[in-house]
């Protein structure tokens, strides 16, 4: 693995790389509350097969972090992949996403498709069916009761407290964080305390439209999303850890109505934290999809 910070649009963003220059990119987005070094596990064992590029993302580790919530809105965090894609010079590109780096991908799949060759889904959500989910007020709507938290102004301080003890506690609840634990948790801890990220890193649900309502409440006037525009035209691959408590099920309920070239692979016996806790079986997904050489 090599590191090297780039500019991007003028500003610095952080990369990892693993393999071989000379092969396909991958490009690896990681999601909340992790950094590129999250992708570690999963690279090494694609590395054969892709040169694989896992950024911070902006507010994230080593990366750019603007302070105000207005710099984290979906069209700026895709148009950071976008010109990184640009800077590799090697678009189209395959394009790997976990829970945020999920709905940066498919930003890029969706409104970016000359830069996207194939998009990989690991516990991550397409924005329809997700709202969907949501606004029907259910166990979905309950499960992501913390989102409601995470944007309130002083979430940051509160989670910061005890060495992140209420930070770990949020991401274990009924979920296996055994992975994070000794070094490993230390160094997630320290990108947790580097400059005020972990105030940025939550921007990123404090600048989402998403509308996340109280349970038992159906929302029926949510506002019209631009339906003709969210379709995925590549070949998608959605890995799922059947056992994620953040994210459940009905989440890509419809999934198949913006993504006609869709397969399916679960992971049994993984939650939300796959790449973590069965990278074996991620990584022998994502080369059995690929089509021979």
């Amino acid at each position: 693995m090599r590191e090297e910070t780039v500019r991007l649009n003028g500003q610095p963003f952080h990369l990892r790389r693993w393999g071989d220059d000379s092969l396909p990119v991958l490009l690896m987005l990681h999601g909340f509350p992790e950094y590129g070094g999250a992708w570690g596990d999963l690279a090494t064992r694609l590395a054969h097969r892709f040169h694989c590029v896992a950024p911070d993302q902006r507010g994230y580790g080593q990366s750019w972090a603007p302070e105000d919530v207005e710099n984290y809105g979906a069209a700026q965090l895709t148009g950071d992949m976008a010109a990184l894609i640009d800077h590799l010079g090697r678009g189209p590109v395959h394009v790997m996403g976990h829970d945020w780096g999920a709905a940066v991908a498919y930003g890029l799949a969706m409104f970016r498709p000359d830069l996207v060759q194939r998009l990989i889904i690991a516990n991550g959500v397409h924005p329809v069916p997700f709202q969907r989910a949501l606004a029907k007020g259910g166990a979905q709507c309950e499960a992501s009761q913390y989102i409601r938290f995470l944007r309130r102004p002083d979430s940051h301080d509160i989670l910061a407290e005890n060495d992140f003890d209420k930070m770990m506690a949020l991401f274990s609840a009924k979920m296996d964080l055994s992975w994070l634990a000794g070094d490993l948790a230390r160094t997630y801890k320290d990108e947790w305390a580097r400059g005020g990220r972990l105030k940025t890193m939550i921007h990123w649900y404090r600048a989402s439209p998403l509308i996340v309502g109280e349970p038992g409440v159906v929302l029926d006037d949510l506002p019209p999303l631009p339906l003709d525009k969210l379709h995925v035209r590549c070949p998608h691959l959605l890995i799922w850890g059947d056992g994620d408590t953040a994210l459940l099920p009905e989440t890509t309920e419809g999934l198949e109505e913006f993504a006609a070239d869709l397969t399916r692979v679960d992971i049994p016996g993984a939650d939300h934290w796959l790449i973590h806790q069965q990278p074996d079986a991620v990584a022998r997904a994502v080369l059995d999809w690929l089509p021979d050489r």
